[in-house]
């Protein structure tokens, strides 16, 4: 394409490509940290306490989950927790992986992932829990999963990285085709 116009349509083709992979990957985000994060989806144990958990074989999440009587404008403090799983005779002990979640709050409740728990073999697992939490109100352990869908979140990231690629070239291009010499008038006869 000649002209002004092959330079625009790649202008405004790239620009819609990013502008789709922002709305993509914010409202991927927001999905995932209110739709599909069942934190819970496996039950809850009190701290202190002590229960039995129903746990499938794969990857479960072990939040810490209470409540706050205002907002957690900034950081939420996680007291350490002490954590016992006792498996079943014969089967294999789960492995258990500490590392920090980000902080989810809606309506005053409040969860941070803690640990992540790989379970060899679907079976009822007793918990046990403990540790410093005198200021919180209502504390307890929450086992759940994570069914974001990843391929959601690696696709806004690729039409963002599509869309600063097609930027790159279309404004040297549309820049170049504003500059483009012109011819100059002929002889004005007043």
């Amino acid at each position: 394409m000649t002209g002004a116009l092959g330079p625009r349509i790649a202008l405004i083709s790239a620009m819609t490509t990013l502008i789709a992979g922002v709305v993509g990957l914010v409202l991927t985000l927001v999905l995932s940290a209110f739709v599909f994060d069942d934190f819970d989806a496996y039950g809850e144990i009190p701290i202190p306490g002590s229960g039995r958990v129903q746990l499938p074989a794969g990857e479960a999440t072990i939040n810490f989950h209470t409540a706050v009587p205002g907002g957690t404008d900034g950081g939420f403090p996680v007291p350490p927790l002490k954590i016992g799983i006792d498996a079943p005779d014969g089967v294999p002990d789960p492995v258990l992986t500490e590392g920090i979640g980000s902080t989810t709050s809606v309506n005053n409740d409040v969860h941070v992932r803690i640990w992540t728990l790989d379970v060899a073999q679907d079976s009822v697992y007793d918990v046990r829990t403990d540790g410093p939490v005198g200021g919180y109100i209502n504390p307890r352990l929450a086992f759940g999963r994570d069914s974001s869908p990843q391929w959601a979140l690696w696709g806004s990231g690729g039409l963002i990285a599509l869309g600063l690629l097609e930027l790159a070239v279309a404004i040297p291009w549309w820049v170049r085709a504003g500059r483009r010499a012109r011819q100059a008038p002929g002889p004005v006869i007043i």
